[in-house]
C-alpha cells in the first residue's frame, strides 16, 4: 500500500515589489568586455571578437552598435548572488522599448543564467534574419498579447558563467516580432518548469541585444525591471482571495469534491490538494456557455520526478497537465472541445508509478 509522502516547506517569504529606479547617471561608453553597475542597474558587455560600442544611459537604458563580430552581447538588468530561485525572489517582469536595427543574425530578448542546474535562457521578442533557435518546439505559452514557442537546446563545451561547460538553453520565442511592451518573465519560467525544464538559483536577468556574425544597432530607450511580489496584477483588490485574471473562472482545488483512497488537503507548498495514487481525484460541475475552453492548472510534483494529472470533462479524457519539479507552476491546455451546459470536470491521476505525488492549487477556465 502506498504511503502518503507529504513534504512541508515551512519557509516564510516576504516579497516586496521593487521597480529599479531610472537613476540619472552620466553616459558611459564601453568598447571592450566589462561588468559593472550604472544608473541603478547591472550591465555587462561581452564579445569574443569584432567591433562593438555600448553607451550606458539613465536607469536601464542603453544603446549598442556592432560590426564584424562573431558573437556579442549588450545587456542591462540585475545580477543575483546565486542563493535564491525565481520563486523566492518573487514576480519578475520587464517593460521596455527599443529602436532595433539588426543586419543579420541578432536577438532582442530577456537573457540570463541560473546555476544548479546551469541554464542559459532567452525570451526573444525580435530577431534579425534568422529566428532562433532552429529546434523543435516543446509547446507554446500565450502571454503579454502574443504567443511564444518554447524550445530546449544543449550547448556542449561552450563558454558560460562557470567557464567552459555543457549546459541547457531554454527559449521562448515570440511568433511575431515586437520591439516594445511588457515581458512577464516569471510566467515563462513557470511554463518551462511545467514542461520538465528545471530552473536553478538565479544569477542574472537582463534586457539584452545579441549579435552573431552580423552588424547592427539598437537604442533601448526604455527598460524597467520589476522584481518582487507574487501577484503581477498592479491593481489592489479588496477581495482577500482575488482572481488576478479577470474573465477567467478560478476554482480552488480544496473546494472541489475529493475522492480516491488517499486524496487529501495540503498546506505546503500552497493551500491545495494532493493526489497520491491512481484514481485519486478532485471534481466539480461547471456550466459551459461555449463548446471550447482553455484550462490552466497550477500545481507541482512533490519531487523532481514528472507528475501527471489528467483532465476529464463529461467522463471523456481531454489532456494531461505535467509538473516537472517541486516548484509550483501553471500548465495550460488550450482549445479543449467539450459539451455545453453543466459538465463534470475531473482532475485525476491515472499514471502513478510510486515515484511522485501531484499537488494541485487551482484550475482556471478561460
Amino acid at each position: 500500500m502506498k504511503q502518503k509522502r507529504m513534504r512541508f516547506f515551512l519557509a516564510t517569504l516576504l516579497c516586496i515589489a521593487l521597480a529599479f529606479p531610472a537613476a540619472s547617471a552620466h553616459a558611459q561608453t564601453i568598447t571592450s568586455n566589462s561588468i559593472g553597475t550604472h544608473g541603478g542597474y547591472d550591465y555587462e558587455y561581452w564579445k569574443d571578437s569584432g567591433n562593438g560600442t555600448m553607451v550606458l544611459g539613465d536607469g536601464g537604458t542603453f544603446s549598442a552598435e556592432w560590426s564584424n563580430i562573431n558573437n556579442i552581447l549588450f545587456r542591462k538588468g540585475k545580477k543575483f548572488d546565486e542563493t535564491q530561485t525565481h520563486q523566492q525572489l518573487g514576480n519578475i517582469s520587464i517593460t521596455y522599448g527599443a529602436n532595433y536595427q539588426p543586419n543579420g543574425n541578432s536577438y532582442l530578448c530577456v537573457y540570463g543564467w541560473t546555476v544548479d542546474p546551469l541554464v542559459e535562457f532567452y525570451i526573444v521578442d525580435s530577431w534579425g534574419n534568422w529566428r532562433p533557435p532552429g529546434a523543435t518546439s516543446k509547446g507554446t505559452i500565450t502571454v503579454d498579447g502574443g504567443t511564444y514557442d518554447i524550445y530546449e537546446t544543449t550547448r556542449t563545451n561552450q563558454p558560460s558563467i562557470k567557464g567552459t561547460a555543457t549546459f541547457k538553453q531554454y527559449w521562448s520565442v515570440r511568433t511575431s516580432k515586437r520591439t516594445s511592451g511588457t515581458i512577464s518573465v516569471s510566467q515563462h519560467f513557470n511554463a518551462w518548469e511545467s514542461r520538465g525544464m528545471p530552473m536553478g538559483k538565479m544569477y542574472e536577468v537582463a534586457l539584452t541585444v545579441e549579435g552573431y556574425q552580423s552588424s547592427g544597432s539598437a537604442n533601448v530607450y526604455s527598460n524597467t525591471l520589476t522584481i518582487g511580489g507574487s501577484n503581477p496584477n498592479p491593481n489592489p483588490n479588496p477581495n482577500p482571495n482575488p482572481n488576478p485574471n479577470p474573465g477567467r473562472t478560478r476554482v480552488e482545488a480544496e473546494s472541489m469534491t475529493k475522492s480516491g483512497q488517499y486524496t487529501g488537503n495540503i498546506s505546503s507548498p500552497f493551500n491545495g490538494v494532493a493526489l497520491y495514487a491512481n484514481n485519486d481525484k478532485v471534481s466539480f460541475t461547471h456550466n459551459f456557455s461555449s463548446g471550447t475552453s482553455n484550462f490552466s492548472l497550477r500545481g507541482a510534483s512533490n519531487n523532481n520526478n514528472m507528475a501527471r494529472v489528467d483532465l476529464r470533462i463529461g467522463g471523456q479524457y481531454k489532456g494531461t497537465f505535467y509538473y516537472g519539479g517541486s516548484h509550483p507552476a501553471v500548465y495550460t491546455i488550450n482549445n479543449v472541445s467539450h459539451g455545453t451546459g453543466n459538465q463534470l470536470v475531473e482532475l485525476i491521476v491515472t499514471a502513478d508509478n510510486n515515484t511522485w505525488d501531484a499537488f494541485l492549487d487551482y484550475l482556471e477556465i478561460h
